[in-house]
């Protein structure tokens, strides 16, 4: 499904683009060792667009997901969200953009383990600042979207590996994000169950139009979504069809 566009290129201008980086850099420093992990990195999502991120274990590709969420500082270069320059916002304001723009699955779903699926969902809500009510409401819709409506009271102990993953996506498109940030989503599940979470978060994409960013090592699952890059030697490579 390669769209046959280059990572770096967008129309030009990030207000029309769901994410941007432009030279994006990041090294890291310990003492005086520097350790780089890339630099002057390139890459545009468009609306409802699906990437996946592939390459080689320790290449950055969780690295350059959290530069792009806005939960790490690149050492030079811009990221742009929802065409805010995420380097010109205070940190209350990134991370109210964050919940607003943006949705974020893990490999390990981190839901808090004392409160019920339902009340996992709810909370990104309730931090944008709307009520009890109407959180609850758009948590109950979409649970019963991802096939939870029966274990909404359910905390993340008494669900299954596949039901935590889809409260995890849930959670993650609760707010109705510009994009979705995955990081491995489905690599701790078997693979009949990570199949079908990988579906539900293609279904949802294409019914909310969300955009999705995807660090996989399945290479079946990678080729499935409209665009495969490559991370290698801190450089984003698009792979044609045949290698991907």
């Amino acid at each position: 499904m390669n769209k046959g566009r280059k990572p770096g290129k967008g129309n030009g201008n990030p207000s029309d683009l769901v994410i941007q980086a432009e030279g994006l850099a990041k090294t890291y420093a310990e003492g005086k060792l520097r350790t780089p992990v890339f630099d002057g990195l390139n890459l545009a999502v468009e609306p409802g667009e699906t990437v996946a991120i592939v390459g080689a274990s320790g290449a950055g590709k969780s690295t350059l997901l959290h530069l792009l969420g806005g939960l790490d500082t690149p050492t030079a270069g811009e990221v742009y969200v929802a065409g805010q320059k995420m380097s010109d916002l205070s940190d209350s304001a990134r991370g109210k953009l964050r919940n607003h723009a943006l949705g974020f699955v893990y490999q390990f779903h981190h839901l808090l383990p004392e409160f019920t699926a339902l009340e996992n969902v709810m909370m990104p809500v309730m931090l944008g600042g709307a009520g009890v009510s109407t959180a609850e409401e758009r948590a109950r819709t979409l649970l019963e979207r991802v096939g939870l409506g029966h274990r909404i009271q359910h905390k993340p102990g008494e669900l299954s590996g596949g039901e935590r993953q889809r409260a995890a996506v849930a959670r993650a498109l609760v707010n109705q994000p510009a994009c979705v940030l995955g990081d491995e989503p489905t690599g701790n599940l078997d693979g009949k169950t990570a199949a079908n979470v990988f579906e539900l978060m293609l279904e949802l994409n294409r019914a909310q139009r969300t955009s999705l960013v995807l660090v996989t090592h399945d290479r079946r699952l990678a080729r499935r979504l409209d665009r495969v890059l490559e991370l290698h030697q801190g450089r984003l490579r698009e792979l044609p069809a045949a290698e991907a």
